[in-house]
C-alpha cells in the first residue's frame, strides 16, 4: 500500500539485501515492476475507492458542505481542490477530498462556478442538497458561489487574519516587525549563534527553545515569532550584543514596547484560528460565541492596556464586525447555533430569535424532513395484490366507539414540528465539553425532525482549512524530483493520499 500510495520509484527499495531476502523466501516469487504499480496497481486501487466513496455519498448524505479553494503546484500547473463534509447515520462528521483537479482556465467567477458545478455533477451530488460551502475571501471565489446561488460562508481563520492584519498597520509596528525578523534571521543563518543562545539561555534559566521564523503562508506565524522573540528577548540582546557585526540589530525599549502591546492586543486571538479549523468536529457552530468572547472580553479595551494596544484592539473588532453583518451569513450562523445544543440561543440577537425559529420551522416543512410514517405490514394475496384485512363480526360495543366524542383534534405536522423545537429549547443545559453530535446520536429518537436539521448545519466547515490541507499534501507529492507527473495522476495520488 505505501508503494502504492506515494509511487516510490522501484529502484530505491531493489537493493541487494532485499531481492536476496525475497529469494529465501520464495524463489519464484517475481518483484512487480514499477510500470506494473504505475499502469495497474494504481488505477486499481484508485477505481476500488472512488466505487467505495460514491455509495458511501448514495447511501449516507442528505445534506452537505463543501470547501473549495486553487492551488498552484511546484511546476506553476493550477489546481481546483473540492472537499465535501457530512453527518452520516450514526452522527460521524466525514470529511471526503473528492478530487484535485487540473484547472488551466482563467480563474474568473463564472468559470470557477461552472467548474465546481461540474465537480459536483460528476459525484452526482445534487445542488439543493449542499448547506454551505466554506471559500477563502477570495472575490473570484465569492462571485461564483453567487452566481451559482449556493450558500456561502467566508473563511474565518481568513477573516481573522486580514483583521490582525489591518489591525497592526503602523509605522512604529512595521519598523519593530522589520527589525525582530532581521534579529530572528541572524540566528537562523549562523550556527555559532545558535550555539551561543543555548549557553546564555542556560545561564539565564531561560526555556531552551529555539526562534521562530515568519511563515506568509501561515496564519499567526508572525505572532509566535514576537511571542517566542519576547519570551527569550534577554539571551536575544546578550548574543547580538557581543558581536559587531548583529550589534545593530538589539531593539530599543520603544521597538520592545511595541512589540509587546501587538503580543498583548493580538496573543489571545492566535489559538480560535487552530482551534476552529478541524475538520473532524463542528466548527460552525462556535463563530458565534467567539465573535461574541471578541466582543465582550479579549478585545475589549482595558484600563492597563497601552493606547497602542486599545488603538490594535478596535480596529480588529471594527474589522470583524463590518465582516460579519452581512444578514445572510448572520442567519446561516445563527442557524448553525441553534442547532448546536451547548449553545442554542444564547449567542442569537434576541430581537431575531422568533424569526430563526420560524426560519427552522419553514425549513422542515419545505425540505420534507419530518420523521417518516412507518406504514403497517399488508397482507399480499399470491398475485401481489393487497388483500383487505379479514372482516370482523360487527358487536354492540362498535357503535358507541364511533359516536365517542373526540377529546381533542390531532396535531399538524407545523405544531409538532413547533412543539419539538420548544421543547428542545427547554432541555437541560449541556456541558461546552460534550461533543454535539454525541448528543443528537442520543437524542435524536426525541427529536426527528431537528435531528435532520442539525445534520444539514453542523456539517458546515468554519474554515477553508481542508482545502489548505489538501493543498499540502499535493506539495509533498508534487517535488522537485516529481515534476512531470501528468494532473491526472497529481488527482489520483491526492486521492489516495486523503482518503485510503
Amino acid at each position: 500500500m505505501f508503494i502504492a500510495k506515494d509511487m516510490v520509484p522501484i529502484h530505491t527499495v531493489e537493493k541487494p539485501g532485499f531481492v536476496n531476502m525475497l529469494k529465501v523466501l520464495d524463489q519464484k516469487y517475481v518483484l512487480p515492476s514499477r510500470k506494473y504499480f504505475s499502469e495497474v496497481a494504481l488505477p486499481q486501487l484508485y477505481n476500488t475507492t472512488r466505487q467505495k466513496i460514491s455509495r458511501e455519498l448514495e447511501e449516507d448524505v442528505s445534506y452537505y458542505s463543501a470547501t473549495t479553494d486553487l492551488w498552484s503546484s511546484r511546476t506553476l500547473q493550477p489546481y481546483m481542490s473540492l472537499t465535501v463534509h457530512f453527518i452520516n447515520d450514526t452522527w460521524a462528521l466525514r470529511s471526503i477530498c473528492l478530487q484535485t483537479a487540473y484547472f488551466p482556465e482563467d480563474h474568473k467567477g463564472e468559470v470557477i462556478a461552472q467548474g465546481i458545478k461540474e465537480s459536483l455533477n460528476s459525484w452526482k451530488l445534487a445542488e439543493d442538497r449542499l448547506s454551505c460551502m466554506t471559500t477563502d475571501s477570495g472575490t473570484n471565489m465569492i462571485k461564483a458561489l453567487k452566481d451559482n446561488e449556493w450558500p456561502s460562508l467566508q473563511c474565518f481563520g481568513h477573516r481573522l487574519h486580514n483583521a490582525i492584519e489591518n489591525g497592526v498597520k503602523d509605522p512604529r509596528i512595521d519598523r519593530a516587525f522589520g527589525l525582530c525578523k532581521k534579529a530572528v534571521a541572524a540566528f537562523s543563518y549562523s550556527w555559532k549563534k545558535r550555539k551561543e543562545m543555548t549557553e546564555v539561555q542556560q545561564e539565564l534559566g531561560l526555556p531552551t527553545h529555539q526562534l521562530i521564523t515568519e511563515s506568509p503562508t501561515r496564519w499567526g506565524s508572525r505572532q509566535k515569532m514576537i511571542q517566542r522573540f519576547l519570551e527569550q528577548e534577554k539571551a536575544v540582546v546578550r548574543v547580538l550584543g557581543s558581536d559587531k557585526k548583529t550589534r545593530h540589530l538589539v531593539p530599543t525599549w520603544q521597538d520592545l514596547d511595541v512589540l509587546e502591546s501587538v503580543n498583548k492586543a493580538v496573543g489571545p486571538l492566535q489559538n480560535f484560528t487552530d482551534a476552529l479549523s478541524g475538520e473532524d468536529y463542528v466548527s460552525v457552530s462556535y463563530v458565534k460565541p467567539v465573535l461574541h468572547l471578541f466582543k465582550t472580553n479579549l478585545l475589549l479595551a482595558g484600563d492597563e492596556d497601552s493606547d497602542l494596544t486599545k488603538t490594535i484592539k478596535g480596529k480588529i473588532m471594527s474589522y470583524l464586525a463590518d465582516k460579519y453583518s452581512d444578514p445572510v451569513q448572520d442567519e446561516l450562523l445563527d442557524m448553525s447555533s441553534l442547532m448546536d445544543p451547548r449553545f442554542r440561543t444564547s449567542y442569537i440577537d434576541p430581537d431575531k430569535v422568533e424569526h430563526v425559529k420560524r426560519r427552522a420551522v419553514t425549513e422542515i416543512m419545505s425540505a420534507d424532513m419530518s420523521a417518516p410514517q412507518q406504514p403497517g405490514p399488508s397482507v399480499l394475496g399470491y398475485q401481489g395484490e393487497p388483500q383487505p384485512p379479514p372482516k370482523k363480526k360487527i358487536t354492540l360495543a362498535a357503535f358507541f366507539r364511533k359516536s365517542a366524542p373526540v377529546a381533542s383534534s390531532p396535531q399538524t405536522e407545523v405544531e409538532k414540528i413547533e412543539t419539538e423545537l420548544a421543547t428542545y429549547l427547554l432541555t437541560p443545559e449541556v456541558d461546552p465539553d460534550i461533543d454535539p453530535l454525541e448528543w443528537w446520536k442520543r437524542h435524536e429518537p426525541n427529536f426527528p425532525r431537528l435531528g435532520h436539521l442539525a445534520k444539514k448545519y453542523l456539517s458546515i466547515q468554519a474554515t477553508s482549512a481542508p482545502s489548505e490541507r489538501v493543498f499540502s499534501v499535493g506539495g509533498g507529492i508534487v517535488t522537485c524530483h516529481r515534476a512531470s507527473l501528468k494532473p491526472e495522476l497529481v488527482d489520483r495520488l491526492i486521492f489516495l493520499a486523503k482518503n485510503v
